[in-house]
């Protein structure tokens, strides 16, 4: 038996609608794109499989002409993961009409002032650059040991409540 070009091509034009579909705002198209995904993930494995065999019992037939059930217990494995992940977007979507009658998800202006923002990163800081007093408590030159640090936090949280109180037993009826 050839292998033909027809199965990738397929697998390939799954993967790609399902990304597509996936990058949508619109919730229904977003659950349309995770299936298409999935059925690309479980006709991929089942290619991996190679040919049809006989079934992998022992005694049943020689090992060279059993086929491979690895491949067909990670397909059932996808299944059930994209049934679970499926059903938990349909929750959402179920939700989120209910809520706003739409479930397309809207641009959120929190998001685009965030991603508008030039600042630095925080792994491009080198601690050593910044000063004394804006370093972590856990870095080596700031020469405050962990008892300073205690002090600090009971000293600048002296006048705030606790929520560990002790409260009065509770009374239990008789019964």
């Amino acid at each position: 038996m050839t292998p033909t070009v027809v199965l990738p091509l397929v697998i390939g034009a799954l993967y790609a609608a399902g990304v597509y579909l996936l990058l949508d705002r619109s919730l229904t198209r977003v659950l349309l794109g995770f299936l298409l995904l999935g059925n690309a993930t479980n006709l991929l494995l089942l290619s991996t499989g190679g040919p049809s065999g006989l079934a992998p019992i022992v005694g049943y037939a020689e090992p060279a002409e059993m086929s491979d059930p690895l491949p067909q217990a990670l397909i059932l494995t996808a299944i059930v993961i994209t049934f679970g992940i499926a059903s938990f977007v349909l929750a959402v979507i179920y939700r989120s009409w209910r809520l706003v009658r739409q479930e397309v998800v809207q641009v959120d202006e929190e998001d685009r002032r965030v991603a508008s923002r030039s600042g630095t990163d925080a792994d491009e800081i080198d601690p050593d650059d910044l000063a004394p007093e804006d370093r972590s408590a856990a870095h080596a030159d700031t020469g405050v040991s962990d008892q300073e640090v205690v002090a600090r936090l009971e000293q600048d949280f002296a006048g705030i409540p606790s929520d560990d109180v002790d409260l009065p037993p509770t009374r239990r009826r008789k019964r």
